[in-house]
């Protein structure tokens, strides 16, 4: 494994990569942090991407998105202990953006509510839509009215359900697929047009590439482009194709907004203090096409029954078909929803520390992680921002992060690997 690998300006070494050491003298741990930083700041984008589509920005999150990359050119930002504070700046501009983020989706589409999802095809014309974009959902939803063409959600579309004014369109049918790598499978299984509407998309297979279509910055070779929102091109072919057979079908909830959670509050309240609810979990992040990612189904399989688990973006596919019950009305899994929707699990969790009288880290949470790319890392810096400690992290630890990176997330953070999904439930339990 190399040091570090830096390629960025003319003095590169040997005209093909610094791997030790800078030519310009950049340490490799300044060199990983740098990287760090443009990763935080490329999920940053996504997120404030999606959040001005729907009409709303914030000229504060705009300067820092300029001043994080211009601190990573040639010869700027030598100073790794600044370079942290920078990560850090990341996390709380972070913050700032999936709240923004989110008032933009509920002004938009009313507070999600609970909403059991049908899972399966049903019988007819179909069209899957897939990413993270809401918007492009909405105006689909309204030129399918009228039509017998079926619109499903895939992947991180899933929440969408739980928001009133989405909900409403009887073409929404329900979910097809789980998290974003199943996409091949998924795909080429069911006849239908697709809209992949943001990232997460994969360079398609040839049983579906002619039925596939992109928009906005999602992109692909010699694939059609829906401009301006005109979904007419996907509603003929899906039409064209002539649908789906009806199969079996399952459910699975989501859409628990903040404020239904809270709503629970006093029983909650009630329930911890009578030792009924021990402890609360957030588990989710990104999913991934990793053996080790199987560790989350099976921590959560093996929980106490006296939890509560929270859990958000494409991660909970690995567990969200589990009936875990509740704790006399408290449900025991609740998926918060997309990966941007981590704010709503911080504001639950101030409100329990509000609710509670204690700090964050004194609150019986814990958050374990699962992350697959750059929007993991500028979450992952938002929690460090806010403080919070004694977090784990997996399936695999952050390439970007050498030994000396591992130290201090370690000794400042306790951010632990995940081991043994039993052996780390027993000891977050005090068993």
């Amino acid at each position: 494994m190399v040091d570090m690998f830096c390629y960025q300006c003319s003095q590169t070494a040997k005209g093909t990569g610094c791997t030790v050491r800078g030519v310009c003298g950049k340490e490799p741990t300044v060199a990983r942090l740098q990287d760090n930083l443009i990763f935080a700041l490329k999920g940053m984008s996504a997120y404030n991407y999606n959040a001005n589509v729907l009409g709303v920005k914030d000229s504060d999150v705009d300067e820092f998105l300029t001043k994080g990359l211009y601190s990573t050119l040639t010869n700027v930002n030598f100073d790794a202990e600044d370079l942290i504070n920078l990560g850090l700046e990341a996390g709380e501009a972070n913050v700032k953006v999936m709240k923004m983020l989110k008032q933009a989706h509920i002004d938009h589409y009313g507070e999600p509510e609970p909403a059991e999802v049908k899972v399966g095809a049903q019988e007819g014309p179909a069209i899957i839509v897939t990413g993270h974009d809401l918007k492009a959902l909405d105006e689909l939803l309204k030129q399918t009215e009228g039509t017998d063409v079926k619109v499903y959600t895939h992947s991180e579309m899933l929440p969408a359900h739980g928001y009133p004014e989405l909900r409403k369109y009887e073409n929404l049918a329900g979910q097809l697929g789980g998290a974003w790598f199943d996409q091949k499978d998924i795909f080429s299984k069911y006849n239908a047009a697709i809209v992949a509407t943001s990232n997460c998309v994969l360079l398609p297979k040839d049983e579906y590439a002619d039925r596939i279509f992109t928009m906005d910055v999602a992109k692909l070779p010699d694939t059609p482009v829906v401009e301006n929102y005109d979904f007419k091109p996907v509603i003929d072919k899906a039409i064209e194709l002539g649908g789906l057979d009806a199969e079996e079908l399952t459910t699975i909830t989501t859409g628990f907004g903040a404020s239904t959670v809270l709503s629970l509050a006093d029983k909650i309240k009630e329930l911890v203090e009578a030792g009924k609810i021990k402890r609360f979990f957030l588990v989710g992040g990104c999913d991934g096409p990793f053996p080790k990612s199987n560790y989350y189904r099976e921590f959560v399989q093996n929980l106490p029954e006296d939890v509560v688990v929270l859990t958000l973006a494409c991660g909970k596919f690995k567990f969200n078909d589990l009936d875990l019950g509740d704790i006399e009305g408290v449900p025991r899994l609740i998926d918060l929803g997309q990966c941007n929707d981590a704010i709503v699990a911080v504001d639950i969790a101030l409100a329990l520390c509000d609710l509670f009288g204690v700090g964050l880290n004194e609150l019986p949470l814990t958050i374990v992680l699962s992350w697959m790319e750059q929007k993991a890392a500028a979450i992952l810096w938002s929690l460090l921002y806010l403080g919070k400690t004694d977090m784990l992290i997996g399936p695999v630890l952050p390439a970007w992060a050498n030994e000396d990176i591992l130290n201090y997330l370690v000794n400042t953070y306790n951010l632990t690997p995940i081991g043994d999904p039993i052996e780390d439930i027993k000891k977050i339990m005090g068993e």
